[in-house]
């Protein structure tokens, strides 16, 4: 027996089998199975289940209209909000890499971003736009951004809601300005709602346990980000065993106060 199975909790197995299934197939289960439930509530609008997969998919057509193949990395970098997860899977959905990028990066930094795991199209918010606009344009022409799509907080909830559901008033600036849309130095720039609605060919579902799934930079300590390689199974064990450690159910409502990019 090894030597910490003696502290091991007693209501846990040593050892978990998790489903030999893609990231994607989480979500189409869940909303096959609760899709009325909420699956996200944000300022007191519910996404349900259901409404999470349909815009995954909605967004996962525009991408493959963009050119995105299987294996192609695509940057992911926003702040917490109903549109980081449905990126995210829409992004898993077209067979593609998620980039999760730390939103508080500025322009120098988010240029390693783009040019190191070669990535041609990012999913960002207006506020931070802009600055990914301009470290893609300040790179060579053949590294640059080639689409970026732009969401606002406000597409994702009510911005006239009150009461407890509407946001401290400090935060109104930050997530209710409309933020004029940057330009793109060689590449396009495509409003979320636009995105949404592109419709065109889903692409067959093709990746599987071993395929790349997530590409999350360390903070470059001692020199440069390095891209850190997670298969579709590594993130399943990890989902399958926090749900066992945290005592997790169908029920659960789970308060997300840490940056979801990390």
């Amino acid at each position: 027996m090894r030597a910490h199975y003696k502290f091991w909790p007693k209501r846990l197995p040593h050892s978990i089998t998790p489903p030999a299934t893609s990231l994607w197939d989480n979500l189409e289960t869940s909303a096959r199975r609760y899709p009325d439930k909420a699956a996200v509530i944000f300022f007191g609008t519910v996404l349900t289940y259901a409404d999470l997969l349909q815009k995954a998919e909605r967004l996962a057509q525009c991408l493959r209209g963009l050119g995105v193949e299987k294996g192609d990395r695509v940057v992911l970098c926003m702040q917490n909000c109903p549109q980081l997860l449905i990126a995210h899977f829409a992004i898993l959905r077209a067979n593609a890499v998620v980039v999760p990028v730390n939103p508080m990066n500025r322009c120098e930094e988010l240029k390693h971003y783009i040019t190191d795991p070669d990535a041609r199209v990012a999913i960002t918010t207006a506020d931070l736009a802009g600055e990914l606009a301009r470290a893609s344009d300040a790179l060579d022409a053949k590294d640059r951004l080639a689409h970026m799509v732009v969401t606002h907080f406000s597409d994702a909830f009510d911005a006239d809601v009150t009461g407890d559901d509407a946001p401290p008033s400090a935060w109104g600036p930050w997530l209710l300005t409309r933020h004029a849309q940057p330009a793109l130095l060689g590449g396009q720039v495509l409003d979320w709602t636009q995105a949404l609605a592109a419709g065109g060919e889903l692409p067959k579902l093709s990746v599987g346990p071993t395929d790349l799934a997530i590409l999350p930079y360390t903070s470059g300590t001692t020199g440069l980000p390095k891209g850190c390689m997670h298969p579709h199974s590594s993130i399943m064990h990890n989902a399958v065993a926090s749900g066992m450690w945290g005592n997790g159910s169908a029920e659960n409502v789970v308060l997300v106060v840490v940056p979801m990019f990390h």
